[in-house]
């Protein structure tokens, strides 16, 4: 069984008692996590008939690198499309109680099933083959490059012809920044988001550590003279998405890079998930900054009179670069 630790992942179980950072809210899961009687039998069949893998997640509430697979991991749109369309994803509580069956037909409550398996790292997660042997399991939490390698090798059935470990130095030259990017014009961090009469729109950026997305947009996108021209047009505020979980959960952020903007009274009006490419970027915020959204409510319309007014201009648009 491949025990490849990483290492920024690890949670001693031993330890969760008082090394655990205690979260006021339960970790939630992707809506598109599948429910399940947990008959593992019946899962993998499920999961075999529709070509897809079983794979399960052991988890538990307040664990830190847990919260980061669902909030980094699990919110970019790639590796979430991967998980959808290649795994049938379930989610194990290691301290739970419902009855799980395993391949033999062994029943037992989550916890004792995760003694069975030897877990002892949180999050942890085991991909099955079409056969109910395992595939793949990784111990700790994989930042988003090499999880969505890790998806791709049990996905396209590699662990019979290469060790996960040779693999992954093959595919993964470089990894995502682990640290959020600082630009000069974010509000400071103490500045109040509130709103005054005939004042800017707020657009709120949240991203996250290892996010390559993010990493591009402040690489590429922040740094065109044609995108900083609209970000001067309104007050822009930064959070990793971590922060603020009672107004993520309201406003539903599930993807990173999400840009939501709000206009002088408040008001949500407009919103990006995911990295755009800098004519698309700029056209967001100008969308909001002009007013445009209010007389015209299809942004791809708004954009293609923008890039026709530019060409009117002699203006070159490109739509990619």
């Amino acid at each position: 069984m491949l025990r490849a630790l990483a290492a920024a992942g690890l949670f001693l179980l031993s330890l969760a008692a008082s090394a655990q950072v205690a979260s006021p809210y339960a970790i939630e899961h992707p809506p598109w996590f599948a429910h399940s009687f947990l008959d593992l039998r019946e899962d993998i069949a499920d999961a075999t008939r529709d070509g897809k893998r079983l794979l399960l997640y052991f988890g538990q509430d307040g664990c830190p690198y847990c919260a980061r697979l669902m909030q980094t991991n699990f919110t970019q749109r790639p590796i979430v499309d991967k998980a959808r369309q290649h795994f049938v994803v379930i989610a194990i509580n290691i301290w739970g109680d419902r009855e799980v069956t395993w391949v033999d037909g062994t029943r037992l409550g989550e916890k004792a099933f995760a003694r069975q398996l030897g877990i002892q790292f949180t999050p942890t997660l085991v991909f099955f083959d079409e056969k109910g042997n395992i595939a793949l399991r990784l111990n700790g939490y994989y930042p988003p490059r090499r999880f969505e390698a890790a998806l791709d090798y049990v996905a396209g059935r590699m662990e019979s012809r290469h060790a996960f470990g040779e693999y992954l130095k093959g595919v993964v030259k470089d990894e995502a920044s682990p640290t959020l990017h600082a630009e000069p014009f974010f509000l400071p961090p103490a500045r109040s988001l509130a709103r005054q009469p005939g004042g800017k729109p707020l657009a709120v950026l949240f991203e996250t550590p290892y996010c390559s997305a993010c990493d591009e947009m402040h690489r590429e996108g922040f740094q065109r003279p044609e995108v900083r021209a609209e970000l001067s047009k309104v007050d822009i505020a930064r959070f990793a998405l971590g922060e603020l979980d009672q107004w993520v959960r309201a406003l539903k952020i599930l993807y990173t890079p999400s840009i939501v903007f709000f206009d002088a009274q408040g008001r949500e009006v407009f919103r990006t998930e995911a990295y755009l490419r800098p004519f698309h970027l700029a056209g967001a915020f100008a969308y909001v900054s002009s007013g445009a959204y209010l007389k015209e409510p299809s942004f791809q319309r708004f954009l293609q009179a923008r890039a026709e007014h530019m060409r009117e201009q002699g203006k070159t648009v490109d739509l990619w670069k």
